[in-house]
């Protein structure tokens, strides 16, 4: 069975000269036994008649926000009953109000009402897709898991060559098929993802941790429930809410993290232990506050906490076992050296020096080591689509054990 049979994907079409290859793809889509919704702005009925969508399509074109049946929010319904949305093309203008959260026409609502995968193919002038207000809307609309489909470089409707073209009809729709054959294909499958720092008590007031932020913990879970998998979330202290549909658990120690890894880890076919567990922890905690004196030294001791992941490595069986490291220096021998001492399944490793790397940003750079010595890196993007590559790099040890 096709990946896009009887799914519900919605059609967004924007006023650009290419709305006319939004014909296309409702042909194609159907022709894939989709159900598709067209959707139109105003700026693109001037490009492209609804007629034309409606007939190729046989589903009425949304065209208002607001219409005289007040018994029905229709942007509402079609959110809720999607599978995907796919705009194309996509406009600079399109971009930015999803971007900066702007809901003034019914695609707009709808995207922002939306649980479903939005894809874009954007279609402008090149001048237009260069301008870094627009390449930073693109970015932001990236790392909350928006996918975008090119542009291609060529003819535009200016007569001049450049980057701004949408990507031809057929490879939109099969992007669009890839898309949501991925978000099957952890079904029936369960994984424990770790995110966050710990916090190490030393009295009512103070405590030890770290710089992380959850985000790259948090991205893997978001990926993993988006593509069928039950995930079970153990996070430190953050800022961050959890993502929609995983099972959520808030610990603040290392040892507690310890304790609910292993209550949960028999369930899971495999655990990622992207959190950044203290090593050490204060020996004692103080009942009340610890209080300044004349000394101006203060000795602490501090004592090891349980190494989860060398841990996990000793009692994984046949689980999958993926862990994380953030080093400044000597980052592939560190890795590989952790990758084999906590018998790992995947080493996710990255220099904290870089820019765009490390605990606070929205993106990272990581180098992939698997448990065959295989070393790939990847070039700076957002969290999301770092925890996207792990996820397909999780999917082909499941394929290649046969669980």
């Amino acid at each position: 069975m096709g990946a896009l049979r009887n799914k519900s994907i919605l059609v967004g079409v924007t006023g650009s000269i290419a709305a006319y290859k939004a014909a296309e793809i409702v042909r194609l889509l159907r022709k894939k036994k989709a159900i598709v919704y067209p959707i139109m702005t105003k700026a693109a009925t001037h490009f492209l008649s609804p007629l034309t969508l409606q007939n190729l399509a046989s589903q009425k074109v949304t065209l208002k926000l607001f219409s005289r049946d007040i018994r029905k929010a229709e942007h509402l319904s079609l959110a809720e009953l999607a599978d995907a949305c796919l705009i194309a093309p996509a406009t600079a203008n399109i971009i930015g109000k999803i971007a900066n959260g702007i809901a003034d026409d019914i695609l707009t609502t709808i995207v922002l009402a939306t649980k479903a995968p939005v894809l874009l193919a954007p279609a402008m002038n090149n001048m237009m897709y260069e301008n870094p207000i627009l390449q930073r809307n693109i970015g932001s609309l990236k790392a909350i898991g928006f996918k975008f489909i090119g542009p291609a470089r060529g003819d535009l409707a200016d007569g001049k060559i450049g980057l701004g073209r949408m990507t031809e009809p057929q490879e939109i729709v099969e992007c669009l098929e890839k898309v949501m054959q991925s978000r099957d294909d952890f079904l029936g499958k369960a994984f424990v993802v770790t995110a966050g720092p710990t916090r190490e008590p030393l009295d009512r007031v103070r405590f030890f941790s770290n710089y992380s932020s959850g985000k790259m913990g948090y991205a893997l879970a978001e990926e993993g429930a988006s593509r069928g998998a039950r995930i079970v979330l153990i996070s430190g202290p953050t800022s961050l809410d959890p993502p929609s549909g995983v099972e959520f658990h808030w610990v603040e120690s290392a040892r507690e993290m310890h304790k609910m890894v292993k209550e949960k880890m028999g369930e899971a076919d495999g655990i990622v232990m992207s959190a950044a567990v203290s090593d050490y922890a204060p020996a004692r905690k103080e009942n009340g506050k610890i209080k300044k004196t004349t000394q101006k030294k203060f000795i602490l001791e501090l004592v090891q906490n349980p190494d989860i992941l060398k841990e996990l490595g000793q009692r994984k069986e046949n689980k999958i076992l993926v862990g994380f490291c953030a080093e400044t220096k000597d980052l592939e021998k560190e890795a590989l050296r952790k990758l084999k001492e906590k018998s790992l399944d995947l080493i996710v490793a990255n220099n904290i020096t870089e820019e765009g790397a490390g605990f606070k940003g929205d993106t990272n750079i990581v180098t992939l080591i698997n448990n065959k010595g295989k070393v790939e890196h990847l070039s700076r993007r957002s969290k999301r689509e770092v925890a996207r590559v792990i996820w397909d790099k999780i999917r082909e040890m499941i394929e290649n054990r046969g669980l």
